[in-house]
């Protein structure tokens, strides 16, 4: 888009400072510009957790700062239907899934995108911290300028369609810049603490949530050696890597025996599903929490094409550096990465995303570590 061009843009604007300031800036570049509140969960909405009503209350106090229109749009049941229910269909086998990218690809991105197309608009906006870049006519997805706040990892399965439609204006600022922007221009929730999580689970603890939906079955807790160290209340309520809420202290007896200690904290680092056995093991470098090679499935790529079997680097959780790998791509949005330097937790569930220095080109979900 030339700068010069205005656009009919829609903003998905929630409450918090990111899509406030994305706001005011598309409006400052001298677009015509229309919010959008999307509530995506109403299942216990009166609940202290979820904070969606007080949500629409500061994004509808921006929207009079700024004076713009805004429409508050219940996506409630299609979140239930395309995020939550996949949600715990993963959790049910044992995996661990990001909702975030799930939301992104069925709800911001594809429902509020076309709900906004019918509106009129040209383009969508959100606040998230990434960029598009356009090149001989077709979009590149890259990481935000803040490397603290990048957000691209979550947005990796974004097509090219969805790419030509979307505006990311904090992609370009540090959250430093966006803060101070806020407060400048007189935004209600300039000062407003960022949302953690999601708001079906919000700051309640999450194996209370769980429990409502998931049956659960306990089962034995054993370390690599196969000693049994505790009881599970159910291998849905754990993830690969976890350290705290496991329910196990350290073995007392057999203190000095090769491979444990009582001073070493113990890590989840398997799930037999078959046996209904939770596997823990001491240390946070032991072999059974590193991988160098990982399995993904659900291929998306940016450009529509996997990326030519070539090094790049990989995210395998949002946290993390990205890390050199190879990839061999196979059939039906089957991929493999290999790693020269074994990764931490390779959590089925989770997003593998792959990157080329800042762009994005996509990515898959972890299948297995290999």
């Amino acid at each position: 888009m030339s700068a010069g061009k205005k656009q009919r843009v829609v903003v998905g604007l929630s409450g918090g400072v990111d899509s406030a300031v994305s706001a005011h800036l598309l409006k400052q570049q001298g677009h015509e510009v229309v919010a959008i509140f999307m509530k995506n969960w109403e299942d216990d909405d009166d609940d202290e957790y979820c904070s969606s009503r007080q949500d629409f209350l500061d994004a509808a106090s921006v929207a009079d700062v700024l004076g713009i229109e805004i429409e508050h749009v219940n996506f409630a049941a299609d979140y239930k239907d395309r995020v939550f229910a996949e949600f715990l269909r993963e959790y049910q086998a044992g995996r661990t899934p990001n909702p975030d990218v799930l939301c992104n690809a069925e709800i911001k991105f594809k429902a509020f995108l076309d709900h906004a197309m019918r509106l009129g608009a040209e383009k969508i906006a959100t606040g998230h911290y990434a960029r598009v870049r356009e090149r001989n006519g077709r979009f590149q997805l890259l990481k935000g300028r803040d490397p603290l706040k990048d957000q691209s990892y979550f947005l990796h399965r974004l097509d090219q369609s969805q790419l030509a439609k979307t505006m990311f204006p904090v992609g370009e600022l540090p959250k430093t810049e966006v803060r101070r922007i806020a407060a400048e221009i007189g935004l209600p929730n300039a000062k407003k603490k960022d949302s953690t999580g999601i708001c079906f689970i919000g700051e309640r603890p999450f194996r209370e949530f769980l429990n409502r939906y998931l049956a659960n079955t306990p089962g034995p807790i054993k370390d690599d050696r196969g000693r049994l160290v505790g009881e599970h209340v159910g291998l849905s309520f754990y993830t690969l890597g976890q350290r705290k809420g496991i329910g196990i202290g350290g073995l007392k007896e057999d203190r000095h025996a090769k491979g444990g200690s009582v001073h070493q904290p113990w890590f989840v680092a398997r799930k037999d599903m078959d046996t209904n056995t939770l596997y823990v093991v001491q240390g946070h470098d032991h072999p059974w929490l590193l991988s160098s090679a990982l399995v993904a499935d659900e291929a998306s790529w940016v450009d529509g094409t996997a990326p030519a079997a070539a090094s790049i680097a990989a995210k395998t959780r949002y946290r993390q550096a990205d890390a050199g790998c190879d990839i061999a791509p196979g059939a039906n949005g089957v991929f493999e990465l290999r790693f020269p330097q074994a990764q931490w937790a390779v959590t089925p569930g989770q997003s593998a995303v792959l990157y080329d220095g800042e762009v994005c080109l996509g990515g898959g979900m972890i299948a297995r570590a290999a």
